[in-house]
């Protein structure tokens, strides 16, 4: 199938959504039952019992523990100045660096008309749902805020369902399984990976197979690679690879460069769904204008990389790495069922070996389970059922944040690179995460 039929299957699903007879135009607003993201919501209420004085392990919001890399920051102070608006799709200094840093990482060739900035990876998705018309297809557990923004906008979901016996991975079958029930169907797939909320990632022969699916029923692969530069040995693949004219790849700088609150995120496209990209840019035009003038400049310094920010993000990744097993290991001496994290900085634990005890002391839900850890333990996690999972299903995301990584990452240049980050180092820096699982273990075993 060339790129032609893909661009015009797509163009109709676009066309699709202009129509004003299309039942979900009048769910376009529909915010009912819907309430602050979890992640944002358990970070105020965290903060909220520590300003009262209460001791609160944070491990419900995913931010980077670690500071914005010295030379992003400087080239950010040297631009401070920047107060024009700039082109809607993104500065094309920074558009470039983009395309420039996935040839080298990864590759792929990318014009800089392939390339859309904006004021965070999240504003992106919303208006790609909002422009483009089809059901979004989403793997379970899944971050969470891609089925509320689908509800938002009046997108039908479908879930395609995991389980920890594959690693929490998509499978092909699955995926085929769903597209053939209408093979004709437009379809937004979302794939995030390293995983929100798992840690775990994809080895480069399932990458293969679901990219064979998606080309068999042309759907467009919105690849969140977010967490791509946090896999844990620096091996990250994106699925465009193998599957370049129909992916969409998700990044940013909010979790590999430390910046969360600067707010920019990337969309690159191949260049088959420019038509995408430009109907998008219509949008942001109409809603956000550009993004901020100069973390865009600052931007381009950290997409174009350098020894000084592959060294940051070496010791990030060995120090996540080792802390990520360490923790797996703490969790899993306790009887609670986790697989080992491979990229990012998430666990997602499974407390279904304590339902008998847990259904005693009144706790039948993930939401319980965590609204009771929080109240008796002071430890805050998020529940399962907030990442697309069944209500009943004892499952919890944990992000292992909870420490100072300017003074973890300052540590860790003082041990050779030779040497793995034992316990010990642990232990004198990421105290407040050890201690907190600790606190979960200990919680558990007096059931």
């Amino acid at each position: 199938m060339g790129l032609s039929t893909v661009t015009r299957h797509h163009r109709t699903g676009l066309m699709k959504a202009r129509t004003n007879n299309h039942p979900d135009i009048h769910m376009n607003l529909n915010v009912r039952g819907l309430h602050l993201s979890a992640t944002l919501e358990i970070n105020e209420l965290s903060a909220r019992l520590r300003a009262e004085g209460k001791h609160v392990y944070k491990f419900g919001l995913g931010q980077s523990p670690f500071p914005v890399p010295r030379v992003v920051v400087d080239a950010l102070k040297t631009n401070a100045h920047q107060k024009d608006y700039l082109p809607v799709k993104g500065l094309p200094a920074l558009r470039e660096a983009v395309t420039e840093y996935y040839e080298r990482t990864q590759g792929l060739e990318r014009s800089p008309d392939d390339v859309l900035i904006g004021p965070g990876s999240k504003e992106l998705m919303f208006i790609l749902q909002l422009v483009y018309y089809g059901d979004l297809v989403i793997p379970t557990p899944s971050w969470v805020s891609y089925a509320p923004q689908a509800h938002i906008i009046g997108r039908h979901i479908r879930w395609l369902q995991t389980s920890q016996t594959n690693d929490w991975h998509l499978t092909p079958e699955e995926l085929e399984r769903i597209c053939l029930e209408d093979p004709g169907r437009p379809r937004l797939i979302i794939l995030n990976y390293p995983s929100n909320p798992t840690g775990r990632t994809y080895p480069i022969e399932e990458l293969k197979a679901i990219a064979r699916v998606a080309r068999r029923f042309r759907v467009i692969l919105l690849s969140d690679e977010i967490y791509g530069e946090l896999h844990h040995k620096g091996q990250h693949v994106s699925i465009a690879r193998f599957y370049p004219e129909g992916t969409i790849i998700s990044s940013g700088l909010s979790k590999w460069c430390g910046a969360g609150g600067w707010r920019l995120g990337t969309f690159t496209f191949p260049s088959s769904l420019r038509w995408l990209l430009d109907a998008m840019a219509v949008v942001a035009s109409e809603t956000y204008t550009s993004t901020s003038a100069p973390i865009q400049y600052a931007a381009v310094r950290a997409f174009q990389g350098g020894t000084e920010i592959e060294h940051y993000l070496w010791q990030s990744r060995r120090i996540l790495r080792a802390l990520g097993r360490h923790l797996m290991k703490m969790l899993t001496d306790a009887g609670v069922q986790v697989v080992e994290p491979k990229g990012a900085f998430y666990l997602f634990p499974d407390f279904s070996p304590f339902r008998d005890r847990l259904e005693a002391r009144g706790i039948t839900t993930s939401t319980e389970l965590c609204k009771r850890l929080l109240e008796e333990t002071g430890v805050a996690i998020l529940p399962g059922s907030a990442f697309g999972r069944d209500p009943h299903e004892l499952t919890a995301r944990l992000a292992y944040v909870d420490f100072d990584g300017t003074r973890a990452l300052e540590a860790a240049e003082h041990i050779p690179q030779h040497r793995p980050l034992n316990g010990e180092f642990l232990t004198q820096f990421c105290r407040n995460t050890l201690e907190g699982v600790q606190k979960i273990c200990d919680w558990l075993q007096s059931l």
